[in-house]
């Protein structure tokens, strides 16, 4: 059988495995993957999305497939890891629409396809605006039963087998004798990434890592050695540095989970950071967490400003579209995700925090439910699911064009309910009761002023990136083929479009 025959007759999870197992046929399956993907997403186009979000679908599927294969050439994942990617990240997450159509036929509803749940409040680092107010001295957690009850329910549920761990520190948090380490070992079809300060990462966590192989680190870092100990403390990124070598060594692949703040923004979207982490550290995907004004001491002054996130969009899909660099930006990247993904949405997700209040999202503190008291009164991960507060934000994601067509899809470059509607959010907040889960919450809740300024800044975004949706998205002007770059690939578009939007901030 020659190699066309072999490709032809491949599954899209034959394909990956081969991608993952034959180093000899990884550039030709690339190749082949880019094709049928290019017509699955693009061509095909099943949903009637706009055609420039589909494309955007594509390059992000492209630049995970080309990460992967620069951490398979590069020796950065063990033979080990590799076979249980395959069996947990490729069956389990990647190629699992049969076991998901199953649970929503079941269901009635399509299920949320993961969840990220905080198991602890504790940390060693005390960062500033930390989003969780975590510290040293808190002792409140998720025990070990709940939380295993809780991944246990949405495998079965949902069929969802991804699962998201945040903190706190996550590698910090043990119960019953057990540790995060355990609970990924207990659930082996599920894939973790867990982010994480890195601080705990040694040699021995490293090596207990890479046995179980279903656990990813995504490891926080605020730019280099400077910006990064200036807001988590002196000497961190020495340590971040010396966790990256010990994941390195033993071969489990790690991301890079980045704070883009208005004092660094500039140098987490540069080259020379993109050079440093993606080339010479070998992380293999990064996540960008825009500072969102929750939490300590929360202050829009810390946010990057609409123009630095329109000069941050450019950047980071340059990355993207010509680096091939897997890199997501909260919230950024909305286009490729069909907006908002919180509140349960299809596909999407639900937060739990250490005391067991679910919430839309890490970055909504507003809960609609208690999982504690769920389970006590007889109820489960569903009865969630169709609480209010969730169901009315579900309702604004699809009025506003997740289950529109694409001419009347709006703008998905501002895709946040709390930080690009933030009206809207609060509407919904007050009119569901939903509560706050910390005093930080319910001081930012009562604040006015706090909720006159975050509207604006959605307002604001929105009226520069309204011309970019209206001419490359609603215009229907997609390139024509998945080899040609468009025009986000070109330095300087942002400054001809916002010229174009004569816009004064």
């Amino acid at each position: 059988m020659n190699l066309d025959s072999i490709f032809q007759s491949s599954s899209f999870r034959g394909l990956l495995q081969l991608l993952i197992r034959n180093k000899t046929l990884r550039q030709p399956v690339v190749r082949l993957i880019e094709k049928k993907e290019w017509e699955f997403f693009v061509e095909k186009n099943e949903l009637n999305r706009p055609p420039q979000v589909q494309r955007d679908k594509y390059d992000y599927l492209i630049a995970l497939l080309h990460s992967a294969q620069r951490g398979l050439d590069r020796g950065l994942i063990s033979k080990h890891v590799q076979e249980r990617m395959i069996e947990t990240f490729v069956s389990g997450v990647l190629t699992n629409g049969k076991r998901i159509k199953e649970c929503a036929e079941r269901l009635g509803f399509d299920p949320p396809g993961f969840l990220v749940i905080s198991p602890t409040k504790l940390c060693n680092l005390h960062c500033t605006g930390c989003y969780a107010c975590s510290d040293s001295t808190t002792a409140e957690k998720l025990d070990f039963a709940t939380l295993d009850r809780i991944i246990t329910e949405k495998e079965e549920l949902w069929g969802s087998y991804f699962t998201v761990i945040s903190g706190g520190e996550p590698f910090m948090w043990k119960d019953d004798g057990k540790d995060l380490i355990d609970m990924a070992a207990k659930h082996s079809n599920d894939y973790f990434m867990v982010y994480t300060n890195g601080t705990f990462i040694n040699k021995e966590t490293a090596r207990r890592l890479e046995e179980i192989g279903n656990l990813s680190p995504a490891i926080s870092v605020e730019g280099f050695e400077e910006e990064t100990d200036r807001r988590r403390g002196k000497g961190v990124h020495k340590r971040i540095l010396q966790a990256f070598e010990n994941l390195r060594e033993v071969g489990v692949p790690f991301g890079i989970s980045i704070t883009a703040l208005r004092n660094n923004w500039d140098i987490v979207s540069s080259d020379e950071f993109a050079d440093y982490y993606f080339d010479e550290i070998g992380a293999l995907y990064g996540w960008i967490f825009q500072y969102m004004p929750i939490g300590r001491k929360h202050t829009l002054d810390l946010m990057v400003t609409p123009e630095q996130r329109l000069e941050m969009l450019e950047h980071i899909w340059r990355w993207l579209q010509v680096r091939r660099l897997f890199v997501a930006d909260f919230w950024n990247s909305g286009t490729a995700s069909s907006g908002c993904i919180a509140a349960g949405r299809p596909g999407g997700y639900l937060y739990v925090d250490w005391d067991g209040d679910v919430t839309p999202c890490a970055f909504v503190p507003y809960a609609a439910a208690n999982i504690y008291e769920v389970y006590k009164n007889g109820g489960n991960l569903n009865t969630i699911v169709h609480k209010a507060l969730f169901r009315r934000i579900r309702q604004w994601q699809n009025e506003y064009g997740y289950t529109k067509p694409a001419e009347q899809t709006s703008n998905w470059f501002c895709p946040c309910p709390i930080r690009d509607h933030h009206d809207r959010l609060l509407k919904i907040v007050r009119e569901c009761g939903a509560l706050p889960i910390d005093s930080e919450a319910k001081e930012a809740l009562e604040d006015a002023e706090y909720h006159s300024d975050l509207t604006q800044y959605g307002r604001d975004f929105d009226r520069l990136t309204d011309p970019i949706w209206e001419e490359h998205y609603r215009a229907d002007s997609l390139v024509s083929s998945s080899s040609e770059k468009d025009y986000r690939a070109q330095p300087g578009w942002v400054t001809k479009i916002r010229d174009k939007a004569e816009v004064l901030l």
